[in-house]
Order: structure tokens, then C-alpha cells, then sequence
């Protein structure tokens, strides 16, 4: 018996439409590698802004990043998934609940690059095995611009927020891409579909975006809870309020999510005990406690210290007095990270006296420059309130 003829582009592209169906990706599209040419100087713009922030991997990726082809030079067709995961109520809502800790959709579950990426390498493999030739399969750990790619193969457009934005989907959509050296005719981009709305610009807690289409990372909540391994600036503390894993206020404020139905993929949807957890909940785990609520989750990836400091900051935000103990106890931790942080916290929940008090009992124990330094500032502050 021969062998199964080889597919033809025509009959290849139902194939792929069928089974990115079934392996839950929600929507599909495809492009060519050359269809983003303006992405190189808008990235090479940003960079030269500073607008990275500390991702000091954007500029070593410079080269690779700006052009599929300079990634693979092999690449004839770019193949881009996306998978959604809508949430079943706003997130926006519990930013109101000072009480609890708002983690941002995306992370509620499991990590979605686990998810994804074993579902493309799947799809990649019989698409090598119907069209021959080679691919190679990319979630977005890797230098590739998913969403300019997105938008020139029709999936959405990246709106004011910088974010893909789907007429079906709205905000939320995790995207994946399969290159191959297939030649597959490609789908008609998409265009720009947000006119003259600013929802998403004037939602912004820490007025990220300097000009429409154009995220400045180092002020964005996202980058400021997961990227940033340092202190959080104390002008960005108080409007981060409960955040303490990313920001979706921007992605929520987009209308176009009135058409998104919620996520089906049983991994995406949140779990129940990450949908609010209590401050003061969050503020008792240790490393092992950590990382066993947060096994499978992206959220585990920032660490123990890092996740504290967040959780420190929503504390100090919160106006909870009952928090005042826990933070004392954190003020002496092993970590500088989390003594910051929490200093902070106790000058906004203690009173000013007490506050003195108990830098006049702890400084000699200090020896960390940073902390020190967090101490000073907040005492100032308090002189600051006091003379006022």
C-alpha cells in the first residue's frame, strides 16, 4: 500500500482549522513572516524610550525579536493560535474588597505555557506529517511578536492598551504561533476597530501608557508586582492597591468585551481559592506553603520574597489594623525585600507613636541600607503629616 499523498495548502488549511478546534485553541489564523514590518522600529522606539523597564531580554533579543525570519530564517508561514480565557465575572470587581488579594485572571490556574505549549507542538507535528518540511513552536517565553503577528494575520488588533483585541474575544486571549516552511496562503489582517475610546488608557491606576498605543512597562502594575525584582516605588504603592499578581484593569475596561463568552478550558478557569484570598491569609505562608498554593500556577515563578512584598503592599493598603502583627513579625525577616515592604505597611496601618516606637526598638538591628532607608522614608512622611 503507497503512501498517503502529500497535503496541498488548500486542503492542509481545514485540516489545521479542525484540529486547533479540537485541541481547545479558540480561534486560528495565518501569515506571512514579512507582514510586520513596522514592528522593528516600534520596538526599537520603546527600547530606546526605556519603556522595558529592567527586561533587559527585549534588547539582547532585539535582532531575533524584530522579524520571524531573523529567528528562522527557514520560516515561509507563521500560524497563530489563540486560546481564550474570559473570565466568568468582572475582575475589576474586587478591587473594591480591601480585604482581599486580586490576582489577575491569567494566573488563577494553571500556567497557560504549559497548556498551550504542549497542544502546539501537537498540532505542529501533524502538520509536518501532512505537509512535510520543518517546524518549530513558540509560546511568548520566546522572541516572537505575537501580537503584531496576530493582527496582520486577522485574529484581533493590538488596541490603545497595546493588547490583541479580538471583535469575538475582546481582551482575552493567550496566543501561541507554529512557524513552518510550509508555503500556506495566508488570512487578510485585521484593522483597527477602537475609534475614539480611551477606556482603556483612563482606567490605568499608575497612568501607564504615555500616549495611545504605547505601554511605558516601568509604571505598569503588571511589570511593577512580576518583573520588577526590587522595591516596588513608593509613588507607584497606593495605586496599586490590592494587586498583588499583575493588573487587568486595562483589558477589563475594553468594550469589546461585552462579546466575549467565558473561558471553556477547564485549566484557565479560576480556581476558587484564588479568586479572593484574604490578606491576611496570604501574609502566614512560607516558602513551602507558597509554593504548594501556588504549584502549577505562573504566580510561583516571583518567589516567596517577591510575592510577599506585594501582598505587603495590599496590606498596607487595605486599613486592616488587624494585619498590624503579621507585618511585625515580617519587619524582621530574613529577607530585606520583605522587611521593606513591610515597613511600609506599618507606617500606614500604625499609629504615628507607635509607629516611632518601633524603629526606636528595631534600628539597631537593622543593618540592610535599603530598609534603613524605607524607614527614613516613612518616618519623614510621618513629620510630614504631623506638621501639616
Amino acid at each position: 500500500m503507497g503512501a498517503a499523498p502529500a497535503a496541498t495548502p488548500d486542503t492542509l488549511r481545514p485540516f489545521i482549522d479542525r484540529e486547533a478546534r479540537r485541541l481547545g485553541f479558540s480561534a486560528v489564523a495565518i501569515t506571512t513572516p514579512d507582514a510586520i514590518p513596522l514592528a522593528r522600529d516600534r520596538l526599537a522606539e520603546a527600547l530606546a524610550a526605556g519603556h522595558h523597564g529592567d527586561m533587559d531580554w527585549l534588547a539582547e533579543t532585539f535582532e531575533r525579536r524584530a522579524s520571524p525570519t531573523a529567528l528562522w530564517p527557514d520560516v515561509r508561514s507563521v500560524i497563530i493560535l489563540a486560546m481564550n480565557y474570559c473570565p466568568d465575572e468582572n475582575p475589576l470587581d474586587i478591587l473594591a474588597r480591601k480585604d482581599r488579594a486580586a490576582i489577575s485572571v491569567y494566573a488563577r490556574n494553571r500556567d497557560y505555557h504549559d497548556i498551550i505549549k504542549g497542544r502546539l507542538k501537537e498540532l505542529a507535528g501533524k502538520i509536518a506529517s501532512r505537509a512535510g518540511g520543518d517546524v518549530k513552536v513558540f509560546v511568548d517565553t520566546a522572541p516572537v511578536m505575537e501580537k503584531p503577528l496576530a493582527e496582520a494575520a486577522g485574529l484581533g488588533w493590538q488596541g490603545k492598551h497595546t493588547n490583541l483585541v479580538s471583535r469575538e474575544f475582546g481582551s482575552w486571549l493567550f496566543l501561541g504561533s507554529i512557524f513552518t516552511t510550509a508555503e500556506l496562503p495566508a488570512d487578510a489582517p485585521e484593522i483597527d476597530h477602537c475609534g475614539s475610546c480611551r477606556a482603556c488608557l483612563d482606567i490605568c491606576p499608575t497612568n501607564a501608557f504615555p500616549a495611545p498605543y504605547r505601554l511605558d512597562a516601568r509604571r505598569c502594575i503588571s511589570y511593577l508586582t512580576i518583573e520588577n525584582k526590587g522595591p516596588i516605588p513608593r509613588e507607584f504603592r497606593a495605586a496599586i492597591g490590592n494587586r498583588i499578581y499583575g493588573c487587568d484593569d486595562c483589558l477589563a475596561a475594553c468594550p469589546w468585551n461585552k462579546f466575549a463568552a467565558a473561558a471553556s478550558e477547564a485549566k484557565l478557569v479560576a480556581r476558587d481559592d484564588l479568586k479572593a484570598p484574604r490578606i491576611g491569609d496570604l501574609l502566614m505562608l512560607d516558602d513551602p506553603a507558597f509554593r504548594t498554593l501556588f504549584s502549577g500556577s505562573p504566580v510561583k515563578r516571583i518567589g516567596r520574597d517577591r510575592f510577599l512584598r506585594n501582598v505587603l503592599i495590599a496590606a498596607g493598603n487595605s486599613g486592616d489594623a488587624s494585619l498590624i502583627a503579621r507585618c511585625r513579625e515580617l519587619a524582621g525577616d530574613f529577607s530585606p525585600l520583605v522587611r521593606g515592604a513591610a515597613v511600609w505597611a506599618l507606617s500606614r496601618l500604625m499609629e504615628d507613636q507607635a509607629f516611632t516606637a518601633l524603629w526606636n526598638e528595631r534600628q539597631a538591628a537593622e543593618d540592610d541600607d535599603s530598609v534603613r532607608e524605607e524607614w527614613t522614608a516613612a518616618l519623614r512622611a510621618q513629620r510630614g503629616r504631623l506638621t501639616a
